[in-house]
């Protein structure tokens, strides 16, 4: 059981050229936009005053060198994990949104119903938590009290274990809405379990004060 106090930041990549176009990267190695590198920079100085105890990556291009942003402004060593990978998707991947919808329209439908789908024959959303989630919580588990740990990784594969670590049915995880490059979501360690503070954030959030902290 990981320490009380504890937290993890689920951090997506940098931009890359895939994202501007729309189009549906998966597991392919893209590498992150001259933009990407400064929103990591940019998001990595905010995250270090957050004084994080380790750092893990999805090995993907992307994700590696959002990591090494905040690396290199903390000191910490980034284990990379290949379980942290994006979703792959099958014949999905290159193919822009309208593509998409244009050849696997029933698919996608079904999808966004959060029907249990292989998107271009590829992986579940479950399968991809079933890997995911538990790189996370072993990770989690070596934190120090009220400890750390930034993971680095992709939309899709933070979304799924945000899900699978609140313990949401699957089917609800779709209302866990997207984030947007660079941004983060953070769990905290409660009293009955994981618990999503932050979401989607790209600053630095003010405490929460009132009846619900």
């Amino acid at each position: 059981m990981t320490n009380r106090g504890c937290r993890i930041i689920l951090w997506r990549h940098g931009q890359t050229s895939w994202n501007l176009e729309r189009r549906f990267q998966g597991s392919t190695d893209i590498e992150l936009t001259d933009t990407g590198v400064s929103q990591a920079r940019r998001a990595a100085r905010l995250l270090a005053s957050l004084k994080p105890d380790a750092i893990v990556a999805s090995d993907l291009k992307r994700a590696a060198a959002t990591a090494s942003e905040l690396a290199a402004l903390t000191g910490l060593e980034v284990t990379h994990e290949q379980a942290l990978q994006e979703t792959y998707a099958g014949e999905w991947q290159g193919l822009t949104h309208d593509e998409i919808i244009a050849r696997f329209g029933d698919q996608y439908t079904a999808w966004k119903r959060g029907e249990s789908v292989r998107r271009g024959g590829g992986e579940l959303e479950t399968e991809v938590a079933d890997r995911a989630a538990p790189v996370v919580l072993r990770h989690a588990e070596k934190l120090p009290e009220n400890g750390t740990l930034v993971v680095v990784s992709h939309g899709g594969t933070i979304r799924t274990t945000i899900g699978r670590l609140l313990g949401l049915e699957s089917h609800h995880w779709e209302g866990l809405g997207g984030l947007s490059n660079c941004c983060w979501s953070v769990l905290g360690q409660g009293a009955r379990g994981w618990r999503l503070l932050e979401h989607n954030a790209g600053t630095l959030p003010e405490p929460v004060l009132g009846d619900d902290d």
